[in-house]
């Protein structure tokens, strides 16, 4: 039960993994959890999950100092969905597969992300992101049409940019 973004884009899977920062990886979702960001972003060619490990937290919100705290930030949220003690740990253990081997700068992987949908902008043209808390793949999208974002407003919010349950359309300003 973590954070995991999704993208519907024009490019195909292998150039959206090319512009990928080294440390990211995206896998395209089943077709039947496809639907719901194909039905918004009629130009989508890709539907996939970008991950850091087993999930996509490390691009939207910062792993606290102490991983216990930042596990029992989690487990509030698994609370109350009302998971198992069982599914709980295994979402633990996903979550823990994000760990730094190496230390990295306050912040550096939700700018790594934010360069990342700067680049793709600029060479794809419109593309939606979706962020979603869940272990249970993709069903539905909630929040209705896409909100418009440019780069420029990207770039100006690493990390906070796009909102949990909200379909975010990214396009290039003009001074990209």
């Amino acid at each position: 039960m973590c954070f995991f973004l999704y993208v519907a884009s024009p490019l195909t899977l292998s150039e959206v993994r090319s512009m990928l920062p080294p440390g990211l990886t995206a896998d395209l979702l089943p077709p039947n959890e496809q639907g719901p960001l194909r039905e918004r972003h009629h130009d989508a060619q890709t539907v996939a999950r970008i991950l850091r490990g087993s999930c996509s937290c490390d691009l939207v919100t910062e792993r606290l100092p102490v991983p216990g705290e930042d596990e029992t930030r989690l487990r509030v949220r698994y609370r109350a969905l009302d998971y198992s003690r069982t599914r709980v740990i295994q979402a633990l253990e996903a979550h823990r597969r994000g760990l730094e081997r190496r230390p990295r700068p306050r912040g550096y992987w939700p700018q790594q992300f934010t360069a990342f949908v700067a680049e793709h902008a600029r060479n794809a043209g419109p593309t939606l992101y979706y962020l979603h808390f869940g272990h249970d793949g993709l069903q539905t999208v909630t929040g209705g049409a896409p909100r418009e974002l440019s780069t420029a407003d990207v770039r100006a919010f690493p990390g906070i940019w796009l909102p949990e349950d909200a379909p975010i359309m990214v396009v290039r300003d003009d001074a990209a």
